[in-house]
């Protein structure tokens, strides 16, 4: 499969990212509560398209929520209920890695919940979905697709990378031996919650590059943005020093110049 490329990528990519930053100031200057939702096989590119989105937008109006196993309190509430804590309030953007849909995905294959709480959870997500949007939630919702060669590949990437080994579990290994189930899983999920008011959006996302200039395209294309003029910002002048000594450097502790170390290595193999 024939790649973007890279030049004509890195280049939309900036673009779109500066509307990002223009989307989210509509939504922090019209209280709009936004919820994108993640989903898809292991190493389909999700963390890649959030951490793109996420990139430039400012952090204390945009999150993004990937929550870790429940605790055992948490599993003695309602299963939507830890997800209700991290919904969004006005002017925010929740960007959610995973979400309520892990019942029914790996919950549901690796039998993580019972038959009965996983068609309990078919049944009330549409409608658990439709209270989010009757209350004025944009809720977006995407699956990427990932082929089994492909996702075999970034498994064995991660492996021999020590910075992304993290990312390879014992979950992610058995995705490969039960491909066919999650498969199942997905086409169950997806007959019960694509809904015309709250549909899934499919990512295909063999190639990294196309599929996160694809996501934010839609993305901004879903958002009801207008562009808002930022109100004007003028630097002060910097006043005249009046009699101020700075105490001697030698008094503080300084963190070793490791990049001065590497300077002076580069200069003698030069």
């Amino acid at each position: 499969m024939k790649r973007t490329p890279k030049r004509a990528y890195e280049a939309e990519l900036e673009r779109l990212q500066v509307e990002l930053v223009r989307m989210q100031q509509w939504i922090t200057a019209t209280g709009t509560r936004v919820v994108v939702i993640f989903e898809g096989r292991d190493a389909a590119g999700k963390g890649g398209a959030i951490k793109r989105i996420a990139q430039y937008l400012n952090p204390r109006t945009a999150r993004v929520v990937a929550l870790p196993t429940p605790s055992e309190r948490e599993r003695g509430q309602w299963y939507f209920q830890r997800y209700i804590e991290r919904l969004p309030t006005s002017g925010e953007i929740v960007l959610m890695d995973r979400s309520w849909y892990n019942r029914a995905g790996v919950e549901r294959v690796m039998d993580y919940c019972t038959a009965e709480e996983h068609a309990r959870f078919l049944s009330q997500t549409p409608t658990f979905e439709r209270m989010l949007i009757e209350d004025g939630i944009l809720l977006i919702k995407y699956w990427f697709s990932v082929s089994d060669t492909e996702q075999e590949k970034r498994f064995r990437s991660r492996l021999e990378d020590p910075m992304r080994r993290w990312k390879l579990s014992d979950t992610d290994l058995l995705s490969i031996t039960r491909w066919e189930e999650y498969s199942r899983a997905k086409d169950e999920m997806f007959a019960h919650t694509d809904t015309d008011e709250s549909p899934w959006w499919t990512i295909e996302s063999d190639d990294k590059r196309s599929s996160r200039l694809n996501t934010i395209s839609h993305l901004l294309s879903l958002v009801p943005y207008e562009h808002v003029e930022p109100a004007p910002v003028q630097i002060p002048e910097r006043p005249q020093a009046e009699g101020y000594n700075r105490p001697p450097r030698e008094l503080q502790r300084h963190v070793p110049d490791h990049a001065g170390d590497l300077k002076k290595k580069r200069k003698k193999q030069d």
